[in-house]
C-alpha cells in the first residue's frame, strides 16, 4: 500500500510557498473602545488637562479671560430685570420668586471627565431662559410616553377642556408651533397679554393691535408663549411639571436635591381634583430653574451622550434628532432653547448667508442659553459640555475658542 507519509511536508512547503500569507501572524483586531464614562450622584472624577489632550495652560488663560469678562450688571437680580424689562414693558411687575446670584463660575467637561473648575459650582441662582430647555425636554418625555402622537398635531385636541386654543387662530398652533416659538399665540396668561412681551409697535397704542402671523411663519420670542406650553404639557401629563422632571431626568442622571422649578405666585389650576403649579420657562417674571452649574453640565452632559446614561436611554434620540433640526423660518433655533450654530439666511436677503452665532465653535454644537449669561454649551465634534454662567454674552465665542484651542494646542505637540 502506497504511504503518503513522506509527501505531506513537501506538500505543506508547496502550500505555503504559494500562501506566503499563512506564515504572517494573525492580525490583531483594534482594541475596543472604552464604554463612555458617567458620574455618580455624588462622585465626579477629575483628569488633568493633559491625560485629556488639553493644555493646561492655555485652559487656565480662557478661564481667566472668562473670570475678567463677568456680567458687570448688578447681582440684585429683581434691581436687574427692573431696569432691563422695566420701563419698555407693560405690565413688568414680577410675579415669581426671584433671589441675588452669585459670581460668575462654571466647568469644563472632556470625555466625561472634570477638566476645569472655578467659582461656586454648587450654588443654586436663577438660570432664566436655560428653563426652556427644561420645558421642551419634559413635553419630549410625554411625546416619548405616547401622550404626545405627533409634534405636528394641534394642540387644542389634547386641551379640550380650556379656553387656550380655541378661535380661529390659535386652534392652528401646533406643539411644534410652540415648541420652535413661531405659534403667535394670542391671549392673556396668568395677568400677563402676550403682546406685553417685547411690545412691537410704534406707540404703546399699538402694542395690543398688532398684526398676527399665521402660525409657523414666524419667529418671537416670547415668554407669554412659553408658559402656554407648559401649562398645555401640565394637562397632558397631569402631574406637576417639575415632578417629572426630576422622576424621569434628574435623578437618573444623579443630580442633586438642591435644584428648585419654581412656577408664578397664580399659576395655580385644579387638575383631577388636585391644586397643581403650572410651571414657567424662564424668569422674565421670576420663577424658573433654580439651579447650580454643577447640575446644569450633568443636563448637559446627558445630551452630549445622546439622551443615554449609562445603560438606560433617558431621553429618545429621535426627540434629540427633533430638537437639533433648524426651524424652517429660523435656522438657528431647534426646540425650545436649542441654539443651534449652522449659517443662517439672512431673512430681509435670502441670497446672503450669516455666519455662526459662535464662528470659533463648531457648526454641529448646541448652546442652552438664558439671560446673565447662563450657558450649557454642548460639543460632540470635541467631546465636550461647558457651562459658564454669569458671563458677557459678548465674550463667549472667545472663551469658547480658546478652550477649544487648548485641544489644538495639545494635539499639535503630539
Amino acid at each position: 500500500m502506497m504511504s503518503f507519509r513522506r509527501s505531506a511536508p513537501i506538500l505543506c512547503v508547496a502550500l505555503l510557498a504559494l500562501c506566503p500569507s499563512a506564515l504572517a501572524q494573525p492580525s490583531k483586531r483594534p482594541a475596543p473602545k472604552p464604554a463612555p464614562y458617567f458620574p455618580e450622584r455624588f462622585d465626579w472624577q477629575r483628569r488633568d488637562p493633559a491625560q485629556l489632550g488639553m493644555d493646561a495652560a492655555k485652559l487656565d488663560a480662557a478661564i481667566k479671560f472668562a473670570v475678567a469678562n463677568e456680567n458687570p450688571a448688578t447681582k440684585d437680580l429683581a434691581t436687574d430685570l427692573a431696569t432691563t424689562f422695566g420701563g419698555r414693558e407693560p405690565f413688568d411687575t414680577p410675579i415669581g420668586p426671584i433671589a441675588p446670584r452669585g459670581a460668575l463660575n462654571g466647568l469644563i467637561v472632556r470625555n466625561g471627565y472634570i477638566v476645569a473648575e472655578w467659582g461656586d459650582t454648587q450654588r443654586v441662582d436663577m438660570t432664566f431662559s436655560v428653563t426652556k430647555s427644561f420645558l421642551s425636554t419634559v413635553v419630549g418625555l410625554a411625546w416619548q410616553q405616547g401622550l404626545i402622537r405627533d409634534v405636528q398635531d394641534a394642540v387644542r385636541e389634547y386641551v379640550p377642556h380650556t379656553s387656550l386654543f380655541e378661535g380661529p387662530h390659535n386652534s392652528k398652533i401646533t406643539w411644534d408651533h410652540l415648541l420652535r416659538q413661531t405659534s403667535d399665540w394670542q391671549g392673556t396668561l396668568w395677568g400677563k397679554p402676550d403682546w406685553a412681551d417685547r411690545p412691537e409697535g410704534q406707540t404703546p397704542a399699538d402694542w395690543p393691535n398688532r398684526k398676527l402671523s399665521e402660525p409657523g411663519t414666524r419667529y418671537k420670542y416670547n415668554d407669554v408663549r412659553v408658559n402656554v406650553l407648559a401649562l398645555a404639557a401640565l394637562h397632558v401629563l397631569r402631574r406637576p411639571l417639575p415632578q417629572v422632571l426630576r422622576e424621569g431626568v434628574m435623578e437618573p442622571i444623579g443630580a442633586s436635591s438642591t435644584w428648585r422649578w419654581h412656577g408664578y405666585d397664580n399659576a395655580w389650576i385644579e387638575l383631577d381634583g388636585q391644586r397643581m403649579q403650572s410651571m414657567t420657562g424662564g424668569g422674565h417674571w421670576g420663577g424658573g430653574m433654580f439651579i447650580s452649574a454643577r447640575d446644569m453640565a450633568r443636563f448637559g452632559y446627558l445630551f452630549l451622550r445622546h439622551g443615554r446614561w449609562k445603560d438606560r436611554d433617558i431621553v429618545s434620540p429621535k426627540w434629540i434628532e427633533l430638537a437639533r433640526t433648524p426651524g424652517k423660518v429660523n435656522e438657528s433655533y431647534g426646540f425650545m432653547n436649542w441654539f443651534l450654530n449652522g449659517d443662517r439666511k439672512d431673512p430681509n436677503d435670502p441670497t446672503r448667508v450669516r455666519p455662526p452665532a459662535f464662528p470659533s465653535a463648531p457648526r454641529s454644537a448646541v448652546t442652552f442659553q438664558g439671560n446673565g449669561s447662563n450657558i450649557i454649551y454642548i460639543d460632540w465634534d470635541n467631546d465636550l459640555v461647558v457651562v459658564v454662567r454669569w458671563i458677557q454674552q459678548r465674550a463667549f465665542d472667545n472663551f469658547i475658542g480658546q478652550v477649544i484651542g487648548s485641544i489644538a494646542a495639545r494635539e499639535s505637540t503630539r
